[in-house]
């Protein structure tokens, strides 16, 4: 009994000792100051725009990236392509449509990093990611320097129910058909 008391306060102290050695450390993103950028294609050209980052946070441990969470603001969608006036406001409209994101409904996007590959600045950086409440495993690479990460990745829109336009579910669009991914640029200060 004695002995057993003696071995679980070692146990205790050595799990204190390593635990006290570890350093965890959340960063808050500055969402001001971050930009997320898109690109989606058709047959007949592509359409590019903006879309904001409502939080998030990094974080590391021991200076090695390890996790994190974001939301972006699906209302804030902007088309950098085209002019006021010039089919903007449509297209606008349109991606916030049920056709697209539905963001009368699906006000938010989020991503919850569960596993992170690497070390230095190089991370393979794997998370569920949320749109129009449907989660999808998503799995891209993170630069991450000094006080900023950078991420560009595909999204296959379809996963998440958005099949307007897609060749892959509608015969006969021709030059109608977009193309079920669209391209995220992430680049996060923090």
């Amino acid at each position: 009994m004695k002995t057993n008391f003696l071995k679980s306060g070692l146990l205790l102290v050595l799990a204190i000792t390593f635990a006290s050695f570890t350093v965890l450390k959340e960063k808050q993103v500055k969402v001001k100051e971050s930009t997320i950028t898109w690109k989606g294609k058709k047959i007949t050209g592509s359409h590019e725009g903006t879309i904001n980052l409502s939080e998030g946070i990094l974080e590391f441990t021991d200076g090695k990236l390890t996790g994190g969470n974001f939301t972006i603001d699906m209302t804030t969608i902007v088309v950098t392509d085209l002019e006021s006036g010039s089919g903007k406001e449509k297209l606008e409209g349109h991606l916030n449509s049920d056709e697209f994101f539905g963001t009368d409904v699906f006000k938010t996007a989020t991503f919850v990093i569960k596993d992170v590959k690497g070390q230095g600045e190089k991370y393979s950086v794997t998370g569920d990611l949320t749109i129009k409440g449907k989660t999808e495993s998503k799995t891209f690479d993170m630069l991450v320097t000094d006080n900023s990460a950078n991420a560009s990745f595909e999204i296959d829109r379809t996963k998440f129910g958005i099949r307007y336009g897609s060749a892959s579910f509608f015969n006969n669009l021709k030059d109608s058909a977009i193309n079920d991914d669209f391209e995220l640029n992430v680049n996060l200060k923090f």
